[in-house]
């Protein structure tokens, strides 16, 4: 199986990497820096910024035509952490979050869709997170929680298009993980996350399709 993760240099998605590296399977990771040289996998690595169409040509040209059975939609920025309603939340924060968690995932699709296509019941992952449900709306965190509505939002409507393809579509709630991003007092730490979340995703299928799952595979709410 060939899997693709974005945003694979560290957190979840490096977690993620070295979780299916172990199982055996191609990884091919990518980060929008350069590759530290330090990292514990034997994953491809790539260079790709995934709000610049123009950075896939280095993945298309890795994959060289051969299929993704699974894509995992990994990267995602939190600007807005420290943000007051009052002073905050400028322009420039909502664009850059836009730019990375809604419209990074769906240029990852757009490119990588041929060879999507051209697995046998190819599965795509979007990370998104219960923070962007209208059940947990409480305030604060306006930019990075619109940005993960709209990719919950996202996940839902490829499902629907790209069902008649064999391609099923999930996003997923990660749990509060201890990560740069989600800090040292988090819930859970990243293994744990990832051993629930590998197993969402391997009972990803068309029956399922659309769905927005907790890391632990239960449903949530939109």
């Amino acid at each position: 199986m060939t899997i693709l993760i974005t945003g694979a240099n560290r957190g979840i998605g490096l977690e993620l990497a070295r979780h299916y590296v172990a199982k055996g399977e191609r990884v091919i990771a990518t980060t929008r820096d350069q590759i530290p040289a330090d990292l514990e996998t034997k994953a491809e690595w790539i260079v790709l910024d995934v709000t610049n169409p123009a950075s896939f040509a280095r993945v298309d040209a890795a994959l060289d035509g051969h299929a993704i059975d699974l894509l995992i939609c990994n990267a995602g920025v939190l600007l807005d952490r420290h943000e007051r309603l009052d002073d905050g939340y400028a322009a420039k924060i909502w664009a850059d979050t836009f730019a990375v968690n809604v419209t990074g995932p769906f240029l990852t699709v757009q490119n990588l869709l041929p060879n999507l296509q051209a697995a046998k019941a190819a599965k795509v992952v979007i990370i998104a997170s219960k923070m962007g449900s209208n059940t947990h709306a409480k305030g604060g965190s306006y930019v990075y929680r619109a940005s993960k509505a709209a990719a919950i939002n996202l996940a839902s409507n490829l499902a629907c298009d790209l069902s008649h393809l064999g391609i099923s579509v999930g996003a997923y709630h990660p749990g509060w993980v201890q990560t740069d991003m989600g800090g040292s007092s988090a819930d859970i730490p990243a293994t744990e996350a990832v051993a629930g979340l590998t197993k969402a995703f391997a009972d990803l299928s068309l029956a399922t399709t659309g769905c927005f799952q907790n890391y632990d595979g239960t449903d949530l709410p939109f």
